[in-house]
């Protein structure tokens, strides 16, 4: 099984620990990226982990310092694919504050390094990740062909403000982030670059986006009045964007409901399987017997655990070998 996983938002870090396993405990799994990782992987049930920076990476920082820290983020990450290729591959940590920077990097990490694509964190500051500033990022990852993850990073604190604020901090944390907060977020930005014409302007990008479709994708049948309520500058109907440029994973949601309305909404050959590690607790084979157990055909399970995969990076070039 390929196990995308996308990583928790670092704001608020410590209160989500608190009310995990143990203060620590995910920090340092996401450290380690040798023997205890594969031990956890081997426990889950896992054979290949793609490796990403945790939220919120380098988004948020000033372009002097995003630059060259997340080079050396995509080298160690390199790094550790070369040590265990069989177990490893890589998304690119990317310095949109620097938006031809970036760009620059998603071409040196896929074509250099050999990466599987790149993550991104939904916006950069306050710019939305449809703003005309980012179109250079686009433009690479649709010339290479490369996926790009769009994962979860908090809402702005305006929002959090109004919508989520006022009740404890551990519970205003958990309700702007995890509970809810950060999937309106997400879902709402892939939304953005639909309405915005991206994938018009480039057909052959690909996004994945986690946690069953962030919301949005349960609400396909009510965004697509929007195309009868007003004339919306696009090539297709709003539903083919989702079906034909989107991949969707649980981000470690072992739900059969949510597996079942996935599937009949996009169709199996959109759905790949991730686990949202060291986030979320799929041990003692738990990912694996999931897959093993769901109402699936073989080709159906093969193609979610492995098969959609290969098929959305198979023209990539491989990782450097050590």
């Amino acid at each position: 099984m390929r196990d995308l996983h996308p990583d928790a938002e670092r704001d608020g870090y410590t209160q989500f620990t608190k009310v995990g396993k143990g203060a620590g405990a995910p920090g340092e799994r996401l450290l380690d990226l040798g023997a205890g990782r594969l031990a956890d992987m081997d426990d889950q049930g896992i054979d290949l982990q793609v490796l990403s920076v945790t939220t919120p990476g380098v988004q948020n920082l000033a372009p002097d310092v995003a630059v060259p820290l997340a080079r050396e983020a995509n080298d160690a990450i390199a790094a550790a694919v070369r040590s265990h290729p069989d177990r490893f591959e890589g998304f690119a940590t990317l310095p949109t504050p620097e938006p031809a920077a970036a760009a620059e990097e998603l071409d040196r990490a896929v074509t250099r390094l050999g990466f599987a694509g790149a993550m991104l964190l939904g916006r950069t500051g306050a710019k939305n990740i449809d703003h005309p500033d980012f179109e250079p990022i686009w433009t690479t990852a649709a010339r290479l062909r490369a996926p790009i993850y769009l994962h979860p990073q908090m809402p702005v604190p305006a929002v959090r403000d109004a919508y989520y604020s006022g009740i404890d901090p551990i519970t205003d944390f958990l309700l702007g982030g995890p509970g809810i907060g950060w999937h309106y977020e997400t879902g709402v930005q892939l939304l953005r670059l639909i309405l915005s014409g991206t994938f018009d302007r480039h057909p052959h990008l690909q996004l994945i986006i986690g946690h069953w479709g962030e919301v949005v994708l349960f609400y396909t049948e009510r965004l697509a009045k929007m195309q009868q309520w007003k004339q919306l500058n696009l090539d297709r109907p709003l539903i083919d964007y989702f079906r034909s440029n989107v991949s969707y994973t649980g981000s470690g949601d072992l739900s059969d409901r949510y597996l079942r309305w996935t599937i009949d909404v996009v169709g199996v050959e959109r759905i790949m399987y991730a686990t949202d590690y060291p986030f979320v607790d799929t041990g003692a084979d738990q990912a694996r017997r999931f897959l093993e157990n769901a109402n699936l055909t073989d080709t159906e399970r093969n193609a979610i655990a492995h098969g959609n995969w290969e098929r959305l990076t198979a023209h990539l070039p491989a990782p450097a070998r050590p």
